[in-house]
């Protein structure tokens, strides 16, 4: 969607509410009918929803659409004197560059940042940095692939210099598998592609759709110490839950780490960033000069440039609070949520072990606390007992759950009716019972945490959250009953 030439008589551009859906996928498009695409999110903010599923997508915020709107006019303005290429290339420098000062890591010299319209797209790319050089395929060593990007996978695979290997990081009934049986799991695989000669593109996850850290960060950088000449890593960090200390370790350990601002950071879906340090393997930082990278972002991409200024916007209020403020309501959310969990029959919290980034980082820092609580949903009557929903009852509360039902009758109180309130997308957990199940996920999001931080206002995000859980008890109970 370029601008128009100098010389055209008027520049234009669409409406910043188009241009936020524009230059990514299908996933952003919005339905002609609802006006919203297919997570539950318009182009405008709407502040009245309980927004919760920020593993999945969050609706634009007020200051993220009204930052977005003033460098559509600034773009617009530029466009009267400038070419396009150079207007874009300057907006997306500030970009890059304000991104790594908050990111902290100004100081790291050589850092390269390539944009990119998703995670499932800076994934391709690593795929065809780590491949571009290789005279036989790649092994590509990844998690299950339930738990990353839906895409991701089959973005990978569609590069014939890449073969796959997925990796569970789940039993066939959703609980973890231990660490350190995933980690055994990698090292086979790697070995086995070593003694093949085969260079390998190991990804680790942090964190997974459920909160998980796979393989392990021990694991890895143990890997990729033993064979840097044939062992790239990128670091999915693509729900971007890490602290700046984190992010440094693994660039300073010669990781690609790959970022977006539509998860934690609740921006606007979707924008991606993969960075790559100067302390990558050669081969990387030489494919990165080729002139020209498939799927990169290049040329004029308006869309993906308002996305990005809508999310740094969100981490900018996000990196100004005190770790410890953020601590201390993490922790308190985390508590209440679990609780509430625990205590009723209809749900069941999916466990997570801590998470655990040593050698590489101590467990000091606010990513050290879970904010994605993954759930099953359950039936509980006289007649057939307690027993799990199935995938496609989950799916369709977790839809429900987006409406206003204060027209129903059947809630416990019409406050609890009326909320609109949005989970994560139902992520498939394996089978119970005979049933195929699917883990609803309430999340903190960088935006909740802001929130909460200012004006006292943890107990209204934190009383939000339990009303969200009330109307899914209440919407599983009712279909128990039909």
């Amino acid at each position: 969607m370029p601008i128009p030439h100098p010389q055209d008589a008027a520049p234009s551009l669409p409406e910043t509410a188009q241009l936020l859906v524009a230059g990514g996928d299908a996933r952003i498009a919005l339905d002609p009918d609802g006006g919203a695409n297919r997570y539950g999110c318009t182009p405008f903010p709407d502040p009245e929803l309980a927004a919760f599923g920020s593993s999945t997508a969050t609706a634009i915020s007020a200051a993220g659409f009204a930052a977005a709107d003033g460098l559509r006019n600034r773009v617009l303005n530029a466009a009267a004197t400038e070419t396009p290429d150079i207007v874009y290339e300057r907006e997306f420098e500030h970009i890059r560059q304000e991104l790594i000062r908050l990111c902290g890591i100004a100081d790291l010299p050589g850092l390269d940042a390539i944009f990119a319209s998703s995670g499932t797209d800076l994934h391709s790319l690593a795929g065809q940095l780590v491949g571009a050089s290789q005279d036989r395929p790649t092994l590509a060593i990844m998690v299950e692939t339930a738990e990353t990007g839906s895409g991701v996978a089959s973005s990978l695979a569609a590069d014939s210099r890449l073969e796959i290997a997925s990796v569970p990081i789940r039993h066939g009934d959703g609980t973890p598998r231990p660490a350190a049986q995933v980690d055994a799991e990698v090292e086979t695989l790697a070995a086995a592609a070593g003694a093949q000669g085969q260079r390998v593109l190991l990804i680790l996850v942090d964190v997974s759709k459920t909160g998980l850290i796979a393989p392990s960060p021990a694991c890895v950088a143990r890997l990729h110490a033993l064979r840097p000449e044939s062992i790239d890593v990128l670091v999915d960090a693509c729900q971007f839950r890490i602290a700046n200390s984190t992010l440094r370790a693994y660039l300073e350990q010669g990781f690609m780490v790959g970022l977006t601002g539509s998860k934690f950071i609740a921006g606007p879906t979707f924008s991606g960033v993969l960075l790559i340090p100067s302390t990558a393997a050669p081969h990387l930082r030489n494919n990165i000069r080729r002139p020209a990278l498939p799927g990169s972002v290049g040329g004029t991409n308006p869309g993906l440039l308002l996305r990005w200024e809508a999310a740094l916007t969100e981490l900018r209020a996000f990196r100004a609070l005190p770790e410890n403020a953020v601590c201390d309501f993490l922790r308190d959310f985390a508590q209440a949520v679990r609780n509430r969990l625990a205590t009723d029959p209809l749900f069941e919290l999916l466990p997570t072990p801590p998470l655990d980034r040593r050698p590489l980082v101590a467990a000091t820092r606010w990513d050290a606390i879970p904010t994605i609580f993954p759930f099953l949903l359950y039936r509980n009557d006289s007649q057939s007992g307690r027993k799990p929903l199935n995938a496609e009852e989950t799916t369709r509360i977790s839809r429900l759950l987006q409406l206003d039902l204060s027209g129903e009758g059947y809630f416990s109180s019409r406050e609890t009716a009326a909320l609109r309130c949005q989970l994560g997308q139902p992520v498939a957990c394996g089978m119970r019972d005979g049933v195929t199940v699917s883990a609803l996920r309430l999340c903190v999001s960088a935006r909740l945490v802001v929130e909460a931080t200012k004006n006292d206002g943890a107990a209204a995000v934190i009383g939000r959250a339990l009303m969200a859980l009330d109307k899914t008890a209440q919407l599983a109970m009712r279909l128990a009953k039909n």
